[in-house]
């Protein structure tokens, strides 16, 4: 059997299982996300010692630590892989919740009602996690959903997706409501992008070369998430000790991910008293600052350059830049931001009004860390990903993002 002919013959599964899905009760789909969490902790030497071997691997090949940190898996994060299936399962069921409803003037009963979309498709990086975070979110919102992980992952996805197979079959559905694409070459990925009719969307998810290449590539209708170039932007007005948590959190908490923050912009006025502190507090960190003129007065600081302020560094380095206001903040943001999260810190509400109404990016933050544009901490479960377009869906993708809608008309002989 080819590849094309293989990768159709899951995304027909799919299709098939995506019938059952999309009439599945509450009750049924939520006994299936916390079967699906039992099994991932069950499961966890499975899982752990198949991680090690792609986390030895990766090694092998030289992988970075900020890509080793996004491959790698311990008890405490399969814990919280488990936890975000359970907090999907206690969130609300999008599938027939009426978007309008109205009786029109010839007395016809009009409603639009959440669908699942029926098959999604992800392609995706690195993150194992993001495997089980996909299917329950797909499952929860009626989709059955084929799973396309990066090579790098291969071992410990395959171990995530047998263990909530076999979960999902316990609880009455369809296994096939959850598939890994077979094949690790180029093609499978290809042959995915082009399954249109037998998959009604995908989801890219990992750096810009991927979102790229799906965008352009595939035939199949695309969600596009996007690469995350955050910016926190400290106001001459900000609370200085809440600034330094906040550029510290943004940055340090974890840098290997999309919302950590990949520049820093200070306002003028308060550079002498901030650069100073901000500075010390991030090389404590081992952070390496790629800064301007200003911050490049100070020992280790490197002088930045265009392709620094544009960057995502998933790693521990930022630009810096001293501004003179909060428009020339705003500006700066229009220009290199990738419109995920960007963030303004100030104790002046004028400025956070202008700020906001003028940063068009899918989060917008005031007096917070960029690392909160996440949909476990927006409350929405686990995520599918982090939207940077305009259209259906932007930000954090939960259950509502994953569905569709239809009209239902009810008349009594109604003819036009």
């Amino acid at each position: 059997m080819s590849t094309e002919q293989e990768v159709h013959d899951v995304a027909r599964r799919a299709r098939t299982a995506s019938f059952e899905l999309a009439v599945a009760t509450r009750q049924v789909k939520d006994a299936a996300l916390l079967a699906m969490a039992d099994a991932l902790i069950t499961s966890a030497p499975e899982i752990l010692r198949a991680n090690a071997e792609d986390v030895q691997r990766a090694k092998d090949a030289g992988t970075g630590a900020n890509l080793i940190d996004r491959l790698a898996l311990d008890d405490a994060r399969l814990e919280g892989m488990a936890k975000g299936l359970r907090d999907v399962a206690a969130l609300p069921d999008p599938v027939g919740d009426v978007v309008r409803g109205s009786t029109l003037a010839n007395g016809l009963e009009l409603r639009q009602v959440r669908v699942p979309f029926g098959v999604i498709g992800m392609i995706y990086e690195a993150r194992p996690n993001v495997t089980a975070d996909a299917a329950g979110i797909c499952l929860k919102s009626g989709n059955a959903v084929l799973l396309r992980g990066s090579s790098s992952a291969r071992s410990s996805n395959a171990a995530i997706v047998a263990a909530l197979r076999d979960a999902v079959a316990s609880a009455g559905l369809p296994a096939d409501a959850v598939q890994m694409v077979p094949g690790e070459s180029h093609d499978s990925v290809k042959h995915l992008m082009r399954a249109r009719g037998l998959v009604d969307v995908l989801i890219p998810r990992g750096g810009a070369g991927l979102i790229r290449s799906v965008v352009e590539e595939s035939t199949v209708p695309v969600i596009e998430t996007g690469t995350g170039n955050c910016h926190v932007y400290v106001d001459k007005a900000a609370d200085l000790e809440q600034a330094l948590a906040i550029v510290l959190n943004s940055k340090t908490q974890r840098n290997s991910v999309c919302n950590a923050a990949e520049a820093l912009l200070v306002h003028a006025d308060i550079a002498d008293e901030f650069l100073p502190r901000v500075i010390e507090a991030l090389h404590d960190k081992q952070v390496l600052i790629h800064g301007d003129d200003r911050f490049s007065e100070y020992d280790g600081v490197v002088a930045v350059t265009e392709e620094a302020y544009a960057a995502e560094f998933l790693a521990a380095e930022i630009s810096a830049r001293v501004v003179d206001n909060v428009d020339e903040a705003i500006e700066h943001i229009r220009r290199y931001s990738t419109g995920h999260t960007d963030a303004i810190v100030t104790e002046d509400q004028a400025a956070a009004r202008r700020f906001v109404a003028r940063v068009d990016s899918a989060a917008v933050l005031v007096n917070a860390s960029t690392r909160f544009t996440d949909g476990g901490e927006f409350g929405f479960g686990a995520e599918i990903g982090i939207s940077t377009q305009k259209l259906h869906a932007r930000g954090p993708m939960g259950l509502p993002e994953m569905t569709s809608t239809k009209y239902v008309v009810t008349g009594a002989g109604h003819v036009r």
